[in-house]
């Protein structure tokens, strides 16, 4: 009889430690953590500015959470990738207006601009990009793109779209 409260007690433990590996509470794998390193520089905005990025979206939101501001960098909307060099740095603004970098997006125009076709999606770490779809404005082309939330923990996984624990101000 007295075990059983014992038992109950490593029971909990053991369901609360597989809900936390699950949500992946540990470090990220070594390829993300070299992205990190790589864009560690661009905490502060104004390097990022200084580098060629450029504000490109006000701070998206949907039901699922956030991704931030994005911020551009043109001359690297080309063809091929470059996992150190990402096109896009994402930002949540804080309410004093100061802004935090909370992940990056890997962006790649569709080859032949037809969202029936895939056969050109692009892939990093092991991970196909999401698309094809429609540009979010008028300018963007067709695309495939890929957000890899390397700096904030993203609930829903590295590589989801959306952060469900981040919300626009």
């Amino acid at each position: 009889m007295r075990r059983l409260p014992i038992l109950i007690a490593v029971i909990a433990l053991f369901s609360v430690g597989v809900a936390v590996v699950m949500a992946r509470s540990g470090p990220l794998p070594k390829d993300l953590q070299e992205v990190r390193a790589a864009v560690a520089r661009y905490h502060d905005v104004d390097n990022a500015l200084a580098a060629g990025y450029v504000p490109g979206s006000p701070c998206e939101q949907s039901p699922a959470g956030a991704m931030g501001i994005h911020y551009i960098k043109p001359a690297l909307m080309g063809p091929g990738l470059d996992p150190d060099n990402p096109e896009v740095l994402l930002y949540m603004p804080g309410k004093d207006g100061s802004l935090k970098l909370v992940g990056v997006e890997y962006f790649q125009a569709d080859a032949d601009q037809d969202l029936a076709t895939s056969g050109d999606r692009p892939s990093l770490f092991g991970r196909g990009f999401d698309g094809p779809m429609l540009g979010h404005n008028p300018q963007m082309p067709i695309h495939y793109d890929l957000h890899v939330w390397v700096v904030e923990q993203n609930p829903s996984g590295e590589f989801a779209q959306w952060n469900p624990s981040i919300r626009c101000p």
